[in-house]
């Protein structure tokens, strides 16, 4: 026990005798401070994270109206196709009636000769017209027609009028003498 009483006499010695100050103490905080921030340092951080999340909700509503805008255009877009492809498929129709009314008409024009002088004309006429016309008229108006033909244009034709109803890649029109 001879080192404790020294100690609680070297002790004693240290402290200040009296009349003299201890050293400044901060008073003990509550233990709420010792937990958290200040209030005032807690209420700027709820202010800050509040702004944030207005800033963050303002930039949402502006994206909410771009997109809503973006919608809206594309909406008239698609409409405004839409009425394109419809005239683009009329005119199309209209296209199709005038060239099948167009062979409609030649078809009765060179029904209408006589074989020998439509094919005087056919002779010289663009092998795909040709081929148009006597592939539509009747094979009774057609036969007379085709068999008067120069015998090198009437095997080109009647090859191409074969093979036109095959797919391209089964069509044999390779080494064909016009």
């Amino acid at each position: 026990g001879r080192d404790e009483g020294s100690a609680f006499v070297s002790a004693a010695r240290a402290a200040p005798a009296t009349g003299e100050e201890l050293p400044a103490q901060l008073p003990p905080r509550p233990l709420a401070d010792q937990l958290c921030e200040t209030p005032e340092a807690m209420l700027q951080a709820l202010q800050e994270e509040r702004d944030l999340l207005e800033a963050q909700k303002e930039q949402m509503s502006e994206r909410r109206s771009e997109i809503e805008l973006a919608s809206e255009k594309l909406d008239i877009d698609q409409a405004r196709l839409a009425d394109l492809k419809s005239a683009l498929d009329e005119m199309l129709n209209q296209v199709r009636q005038a060239q099948s009314d167009d062979l409609d008409r030649l078809v009765a024009l060179y029904s209408a000769m006589k074989p020998k002088e439509a094919a005087s004309i056919m002779n010289d006429l663009d092998i795909e017209v040709s081929v148009m016309v006597l592939g539509t008229m009747p094979e009774r108006d057609a036969a007379p027609i085709l068999a008067r033909l120069n015998p090198v244009r009437a095997r080109a034709i009647s090859r191409i009028i074969l093979e036109r109803s095959k797919l391209p890649g089964d069509q044999r029109l390779e080494g064909l003498k016009l």
